[in-house]
């Protein structure tokens, strides 16, 4: 165990020193196994995690959902859900920040990206936002923390290595992100809410929209309707299978956006290198942290944790809330998709042994690695909106989250409280 031990600290370490985690988790546990199983049975091992990784059947799902989020993207998707959401939000106090949560929700749903949704929605929502008056710290608040929606609405990135790493059902996994979705949403709206009673100059009403504009905004998203409902009904109705889900959804996709004359030949090619980009990068990290995870367990730690909490006859609520507090801290220097990959492989037995649904403890993860991407000092969809909006500061942005921040713990303790809010629809449609 006091292997494992360090070799968990050089890999942060390095990272402290910026290097990339794909490269500080390979080295290290490619070092890690050569010094237990020498070079030659090391390289075998490393070979055949490479191997293994690149031909899973689990995993080809991963670069099709990364296209369909491109091809809708590109097709402007998600200026038809903000119209929408503001159509019937907007006329409130806070309403267009309370759109742009919804809006993230909906655009969340056919992207699966919370770095995507959040940088698509700053271009689409921040404008009207500042015309009606808000505050830069609720309107870029309100979009860093919509973004996080991306990962926990299905489909998405994380719940698919998580999927992969413990063996679960990504059907299940997906369908055990809607209710918290929704809850995620509505206590996103009731933050907005708060913040706007606290200062009601910074999220003035917009203009209201008569009933007969609020059914054209409405009708006018019935290709994302179509879309969620073709791929993820389908998939939860047995009809077809996750990937087979994921190629209908790209292939959806492509033919919305080619419809509205979106794409060109150059358009169709970027958009195809992007996702070629986002997929091998998704994949180096894997392959990485699979190597890190195998030196890992050469070392026996999940076994020695599992030994350990049973000696200490530990509480299951008790192992649960420890792991959220370190996933917390680490989510303050880490990345979300690193953080997953270097803990879940260690925490899953745990889980196990303590007798919680590991379909449930995945909501559980995806909830705090949303919380990650907007606390300070990494807050990943803190630093794309940076981007994207040079002239908004970061202490700006960082002070928008707060409320939302809050949201997230409040929402994060109901889920935890209340297992069956999270495990209802898997168990009803997977029993």
């Amino acid at each position: 165990m006091e292997k494992a031990l360090v070799a968990f600290a050089v890999v942060l370490a390095l990272a402290f020193l910026r290097v990339p985690l794909v490269f500080s988790m390979s080295l290290v546990g490619f070092a890690g196994l050569v010094i237990e199983v020498g070079q030659a049975a090391a390289l075998a091992q490393i070979a055949n995690t490479i191997i293994e990784a690149g031909f899973s059947y689990t995993l080809s799902v991963l670069p099709l959902f990364v296209l369909m989020g491109n091809f809708a993207n590109r097709a402007g998707l998600s200026d038809e859900l903000y119209t929408a959401s503001y159509a019937f939000l907007g006329h409130r106090r806070g309403g267009l920040a309370a759109a742009t949560v919804v809006a993230c929700g909906g655009f969340g749903a056919i992207c699966g990206s919370s770095i995507a949704t959040a940088a698509t929605m700053a271009k689409v929502a921040l404008p009207p936002m500042r015309r009606f008056g808000y505050s830069d710290a609720l309107a870029t608040g309100a979009i860093a923390a919509g973004g996080t929606l991306g990962i926990l609405i299905p489909p998405s990135v994380v719940m698919i290595i998580y999927a992969l790493i413990t063996e679960e059902n990504v059907a299940a996994l997906f369908a055990a992100g809607i209710v918290p979705g929704l809850i995620a949403i509505g206590c996103y709206l009731g933050a907005v809410r708060v913040a706007t009673l606290l200062d009601p100059a910074a999220g003035p009403a917009g203009e209201r929209m008569p009933w007969p504009e609020r059914w054209r905004a409405l009708r006018a998203i019935w290709s994302v309707l179509l879309l969620f409902g073709i791929v993820m009904g389908g998939m939860y109705g047995g009809v077809f299978t996750p990937t087979e889900a994921a190629g209908i959804g790209a292939g959806g996709a492509f033919a919305i956006a080619l419809s509205r004359r979106k794409l060109t030949l150059r358009t169709t090619l970027a958009v195809l290198a992007e996702s070629a980009r986002t997929t091998a990068m998704m994949f180096a990290i894997l392959i990485g942290a699979l190597m890190f995870a195998s030196y890992i367990n050469y070392t026996g730690m999940p076994e020695a944790l599992q030994a350990l909490v049973k000696s200490l006859g530990v509480t299951p609520p008790l192992v649960i809330l420890t792991m959220v507090a370190i996933y917390l801290v680490l989510g303050c220097v880490l990345e979300s998709l690193s953080m997953v990959l270097l803990t879940v492989p260690l925490f899953y037995p745990l889980v196990k042994l303590v007798g919680y649904d590991l379909v449930w403890f995945g909501i559980i993860v995806v909830c705090v690695v949303e919380i990650s991407l907007i606390t300070p000092p990494v807050g990943l969809n803190v630093f794309v909106l940076r981007t994207v909006i040079p002239d908004v500061p970061l202490a700006t942005i960082f002070r928008g989250v707060t409320p939302f921040i809050f949201a997230d713990i409040v929402r994060l303790a109901i889920l935890i409280a209340f297992p069956a809010l999270t495990l209802f629809l898997p168990k009803l449609l997977y029993p």
